[in-house]
């Protein structure tokens, strides 16, 4: 089985090649039926000629004829509008009158037009005289019975020119193929040109931070250029912001297993002397915070990769409802505050997660309250979460949504955090088409989510209880 693309054109061809060759073939097409017609207009302008001259001659000689004023010699003179072969012959076939040329020979033509003043034309041969002709043909009444009068020209220049004429037409389509091979080969050379820099350009890039020189024309390559640049540009950032996730997580886990590691040389080196019970516990806590910072890189790593969640209508408030209620009591109360028919579109148990989050952060620097509030704004959903703490700075209010960024005040609450809680919700919040910003207010400080409003529910409340795999 013959595969795909491995008959015409072959696989191998350049881009320079396929369309060189498919223009050569278009144009030679083209060329080769617009010889052919325009040998058919010569052809057919020339028998034109050759049958008005053939009338013309035909209807001197019938016009003598009717007027029974045929010579007495019965030569027909031979300069009738140029047709030289003349001929009078009757019905029985007998020669009349005749051309010299013609003078004691045999009809020329045994054609007989059915009707008077009927005219027919032909090419004959006329042994003896010409190879070719071309005749017309009259039936005409004359003074005692019918006769036919017969015109002819030889057309023996005409075919002594077709060949060589022929021949000139072919050379001139070879000719011009040529022309167009090379001018197409050339011009697609030169529009490629830029491709080929960008080529070679693209190859010495390896770090996304270089770029391809963009045409000054402003064409499909100078956009292509531009689209390659931009996508050098996102590589770049994307590279960027792994080198430096790649540092922050190097320095994260390495904190704890020093720590580890520490704590478990100094207990080996003196183990009669170490409260083993007491060791186990921080050895645990520095394996609980370890955990949890491989728990958060990976779903980083998941929300970076775009891994696809089945996003489903659910009820905003609903969802905090029953988180709230799910959490075990804490040091200061969650006070709710929703309204009804907040629906979005999403992830349960991603927004669970960005709800959990803000509730943690809440409480961990809340005084005495915390508040969430669930309203729809202008085509948005909106969850507040605010408490009563000493709040943000706003110097650092995009600063806490950074990987790992910690406040002084966080790690002296929570020495055990490991700072993606917000990153982690502000990329959830963006793949559903929302935001996460930390805005200000009266008491402490308040986190804000916005999502995009989706139709209210039509029966009981679906929003499931998928868990953020």
């Amino acid at each position: 089985m013959v595969g795909r693309g491995s008959w015409w054109p072959p696989a191998n061809w350049t881009v320079r090649t396929r369309v060189t060759c498919a223009a050569t073939l278009v144009v030679g097409l083209l060329l080769v039926v617009g010889v052919v017609v325009f040998y058919q207009v010569v052809r057919a302008t020339i028998y034109q000629g050759l049958r008005e001259r053939g009338d013309a001659a035909v209807a001197e000689v019938a016009t003598l004829v009717r007027r029974d004023a045929l010579p007495g010699t019965r030569v027909l003179p031979a300069d009738a509008a140029g047709f030289g072969l003349l001929q009078v012959v009757d019905d029985g076939g007998r020669v009349l009158a005749a051309s010299p040329e013609l003078r004691d020979r045999p009809p020329i033509s045994s054609v007989r037009p059915t009707s008077d003043g009927a005219r027919v034309a032909e090419i004959t041969a006329v042994p003896g005289v010409a190879l070719d002709a071309y005749l017309v043909a009259e039936r005409v009444r004359g003074p005692d019975t019918w006769v036919t009068v017969y015109a002819a020209a030889s057309t023996s220049s005409f075919e002594q020119v077709k060949g060589p004429f022929i021949g000139w037409l072919a050379l001139a389509v070879l000719l011009a193929l040529a022309a167009v091979a090379l001018i197409v080969s050339l011009a697609v050379r030169r529009a490629l040109r830029p491709v080929r820099v960008m080529r070679s350009e693209l190859a010495g890039i390896f770090d996304g931070r270089g770029r391809v020189s963009v045409p000054g024309c402003h064409d499909e390559v100078a956009e292509l250029a531009g689209s390659v640049n931009a996508t050098l540009r996102r590589l770049e950032k994307v590279l960027d912001r792994q080198r430096g996730f790649v540092a922050d997580v190097s320095h994260e886990l390495r904190s704890p297993l020093t720590g580890l590691r520490a704590q478990l040389e100094v207990a080996l080196e003196h183990p009669e002397d170490e409260d083993w019970p007491a060791v186990a516990r921080a050895a645990l806590g520095d394996a609980d915070r370890l955990q949890r910072i491989v728990g958060d890189l990976l779903i980083m790593a998941r929300l970076s990769a775009g891994v696809p969640q089945e996003h489903t209508p659910l009820d905003l408030g609903a969802l905090v409802r029953e988180e709230t209620a799910r959490r075990a009591p804490g040091r200061v109360p969650i006070e709710i505050e929703t309204a009804a028919d907040v629906v979005v579109r999403g992830s349960y148990g991603q927004l669970s997660r960005v709800l959990t989050n803000l509730l943690d952060n809440a409480v961990r620097h809340a005084l005495g309250w915390v508040r969430v509030t669930v309203t729809a704004e202008e085509g948005q959903a909106v969850l507040c979460v605010i408490d009563d703490g000493s709040g943000i700075a706003p110097k650092d209010r995009e600063a806490v949504f950074q990987r790992f960024h910690r406040l002084a005040e966080g790690r002296r609450r929570d020495s055990g955090g490991t700072g993606l809680g917000l990153p982690i919700s502000r990329e959830i919040a963006v793949a559903h088409g929302g935001s996460l910003v930390a805005t200000d207010c009266d008491d402490g400080a308040c986190l804000v989510l916005r999502l995009p409003l989706a139709p209210p529910l039509s029966g009981a409340d679906k929003t499931g209880s998928a868990d953020l795999k």
